[in-house]
Parts: structure tokens; sequence; C-alpha cells
């Protein structure tokens, strides 16, 4: 392929997680790959066939070259490594990089002189050269851009996203010197359909990442606070939303919970680096601040439009549609918002884990609907491809409330006994 990647290079993937698995299994069709992680579950899981996130049948695991190991000495002299790992951010919203720190001195006690490390997690400008460079030079006792290459191609799988897969999506991809620029092109460009994009420089791409999600986050929080007036004005955002909608260049966004590992996290890591070079980043923050308030203010706006002690069902957990992901959902904070103001909640959620919900959030989910009587409400906060279709006035009590705030059941036909409300 080049100088710095051989043309039939072998490969080393860290962190089989949404993002490393499909990554690792799609370069495996074309390389020699290992998939690395941490987890001895993990890997015994996969080598078994089942993938826990849903974004791999077990015919793709079945029928992978892909080796899977959790023993760091197998990955040793590897021609190059792609991390995966998460970068969370803390409980004051600080970038997490700890995973992403532990997996360089993991990759720098393994790689040889002339390899060639990718960082794949969302980073904010900088992390790669600046930071991991440092921590894998440390590890290894080589001399980034001498003995090892850099290279930052950020991901964008869009979990439960079938159209928008990772051999479906165009690939950022930069590297240290023009040369592994054009060599990770032509290597990304294997995998996927849709080309690459060769971004000026690592700074460039790693930049490019966190504005994506942080522009997402925005415009979601200009429609949430719209979606809060259009409350005030007794008007139903969604239907405000159609109106508008009709208008050519109208962007389609929608109200609702933000969660998730990138959108919920990547506008915090362009804010710190923003105030790290002296700007003072109003709007990101501002949007931030709106979409992380609005899982308790329509827990108010549903306690205002119920007795006492009601009984509630919340249809899923997770942070989005069609996924088991549950981490960073906020539909934990409006489950929690509705309980601390008295009202009695059960939640089921068919995608997603009931130990994990559990452990994460203190929530019990339903096993099934079939036994958990009558309830005075009913919110659809996820709206699960389960959840379209689902015949629920079974489960309401007389003058029984449906707070569709995600406005998945708008078209349906009620029951005089049934309350209706769409945000």
């Amino acid at each position: 392929m080049g100088k710095y990647i051989p043309e039939h290079a072998n490969i080393a993937v860290v962190g089989l997680g949404y993002v490393g698995l499909p990554l690792a299994l799609a370069f495996a069709r074309q390389f020699p790959v290992i998939g690395f992680d941490t987890s001895e579950n993990r890997i015994q899981a996969l080598a078994a066939g089942n993938d826990r996130t849903g974004e791999v049948t077990a015919a793709d695991l079945e029928g992978s070259s892909l080796r899977y190991h959790a023993d760091a000495a197998a990955i040793a002299g590897q021609d190059v490594y792609i991390i995966t790992v998460p970068t969370p951010v803390d409980a004051a919203n600080k970038p997490d990089l700890t995973a992403l720190l532990a997996a360089c001195e993991l990759v720098g006690r393994a790689m040889v002189s002339g390899a060639v490390v990718v960082i794949e997690s969302t980073v904010y400008p900088g992390v790669t050269q600046e930071i991991c460079g440092p921590a894998l030079a440390c590890a290894s006792g080589l001399k980034a851009g001498q003995d090892f290459y850099l290279g930052y191609s950020p991901e964008r799988i869009n979990p439960g996203d079938g159209a928008h897969g990772l051999t479906a999506i165009t690939k950022v991809v930069a590297g240290d010197r023009p040369e592994l620029t054009t060599e990770l092109a032509a290597m990304y460009g294997g995998i996927t359909a849709s080309g690459v994009f060769a971004a000026a420089d690592i700074e460039t791409a790693e930049a490019a990442k966190v504005i994506e999600n942080a522009q997402r986050d925005i415009n979601i929080a200009f429609i949430n606070e719209i979606a809060l007036i259009c409350e005030k004005l007794d008007l139903s955002a969604h239907q405000v939303l159609a109106a508008a909608g009709s208008k050519w260049n109208f962007l389609p966004f929608k109200p609702g919970l933000v969660g998730g590992h990138c959108i919920g996290v990547d506008p915090f890591y362009l804010a710190h680096r923003a105030m790290e070079v002296g700007h003072q980043p109003e709007m990101i923050l501002a949007g931030r601040k709106i979409n992380d308030a609005m899982g308790r203010r329509l827990a108010e706006l549903v306690c205002d439009r119920l007795p006492a002690a009601a009984r509630v069902l919340v249809l899923g957990l997770t942070f989005k549609e069609n996924v088991r992901d549950l981490r960073n959902s906020k539909v934990a904070d409006l489950v929690a918002g509705m309980a601390d103001l008295g009202l009695r909640v059960d939640v089921y959620d068919p995608n997603a884990d009931a130990d994990q919900a559990r452990q994460m959030y203190d929530v019990d989910l339903l096993n099934n609907l079939s036994v958990v009587g009558r309830y005075d409400a009913i919110l659809p906060a996820v709206p699960h491809r389960e959840f379209l279709d689902l015949e629920v006035t079974g489960l309401l009590a007389d003058f029984a409330l449906i707070a569709d705030i995600k406005g998945i059941w708008q078209h349906r036909q009620w029951p005089d006994n049934v309350r209706y409300w769409l945000l």
C-alpha cells in the first residue's frame, strides 16, 4: 500500500464495542485483523457468535476471519493499531480520557518501530498528537513521527441505523504527514462504498467530528425550546413543526431527549477545548443546558396533567430507538423526575438489559405487559419499532392520559375516555 502501511498490513482493533466490532469485521475482509478487548466476557461472547450490542449478526461473526483476544500479548508487533475506546465526560462534564490513555499505554507496550496508530475515539482538537502521541511514546520508548506514526479517523456509526452503517458512510481520515493520509485513505476506502474525505490534518479531522454532533445538539435544543414555548401557548410542537416543515428549507429536527455517547457528550469536548484556548462557548453550552434539562421539564409537564400518586407506564429506556444502549439515557432523568414528583412509575423496554437498567439507573424493568394492571398515563419515551403499533388501550384506566412526547401515536383514534396529549 505504501511506505507506512504494508499492502497486507496486520491490524489490531483495540476496543470491540459499537464502533470497534463493525470496524474490525470490515477490515477483516481484506486484512489479517485481531480484535482486542479487555473484557474476557466480551471476547468469549463474540467467539460464541453473540454481540450484545446488536450491531452485527451471528452470521457476520461466524463468517469472519477476525481473531478475538483479551490478552495484550496477542497484539504485539502489528503494523496498524486502531483505538476505538469510549471517551465520555466525568461528573463535571469534563472530558474523561481515562480509557483512551489506558489503550495508548497498552498499544505502546505492544508496538514496534514503524507502527501506525489511528485514533477513532471522539476527542477534541489536539488530543491525538498532544496527548496520545506522548502517551504512546512513553509506553513504547519510541519517538512519534520518527519511530511510529499517528492518524485519526473519527467514528460516524449511528447505532440502530441500518441505512448509515460503516460501509455506507464517508470516512474522514488524516495522518501526521501527507503520505500517511493518502495511505489511510486507501486503507479505509476499501471498506466503505461512500468514499473517503482526506482532511487537511489531524486537528482538522478531530474538530470536524466534534462539530458534527455539536451542530445537531444545538438544532435539537432550539426545537426543544420551541416545544416548551408551544406548551405555554397551548399548541402542539409537533403540529407547529409539521406546518413549518412545509417550507423547502426548514430543517426537520424534532423535540426529544438527547442522550447517548455522542450528541450528549461531544459538545462538552468542543467547549472544553474552546475554553482552553480562551474562547467562552456560549451557544454550545446553552444547547447542552436546554437538552440536559429536558427530561425533568417533561416530568413536570406530565405531572401537571395527573392526580397525585398516579400510576405511569413509560415505554422505552435506551438512549434512542431500536438500540440496546442505555448509556447516558435521558429517559432515566424523566423517570426519576416523575418519581420525585410523587408519581408511581413502571418502565418497559424489550431492547434494554434489565441488569444494566438496575445497575445504571436503579430502574426495575417490567418483563412484559401482560399482567401489569391499569395505568393513569402511558408515555412512549423511545419510539422502538415494537411500540409503533402497540395496542395499549387495555392498559389504561378511565380518563387516562397518553403523553405522546415523540408523536408516534398522533394519527391514532383514541376512545372518548382517553386523554391524548401531543407535545
